[in-house]
């Protein structure tokens, strides 16, 4: 055999950049259905934090002063939300969160994750 360890890790490793790139590999980010109960006066705040997460918005429903935001969060954006929702809404607003599913994470976020 005329190669060396060094020949064949690298050909290892140029075959794999090679079928990765072939294969069209995504990443999958969990997502979670989030609702937030918020006084009418902080919706605007409230709905600029979550937009600035990546949340989509799937409907906002109000019965007087409250008004109640369902969305979708992915997970690793939701880190620290209860300490930002208290400061936005003066402690005022509260939510609860559970698992949706997953989603391939968007172009340009895959370095993050």
């Amino acid at each position: 055999v005329d190669s060396s360890k060094m020949s064949f890790a690298i050909a290892g490793s140029m075959a794999t950049k090679t079928l990765v790139a072939r294969a069209h590999v995504f990443l999958l980010e969990p997502v979670m259905k989030i609702e937030v109960v918020t006084p009418g006066d902080y919706l605007g705040e409230v709905i600029g934090d979550l937009g600035r997460r990546r949340a989509q918005i799937q409907n906002i429903e109000g019965t007087g002063d409250i008004q109640v935001i369902g969305a979708r969060i992915p997970l690793g954006e939701s880190f620290g939300y209860a300490n930002s929702l208290r400061s936005l809404t003066q402690g005022r607003a509260s939510y609860s969160m559970e698992f949706d599913n997953y989603l391939e994470v968007p172009k340009g976020f895959e370095a993050e994750v």
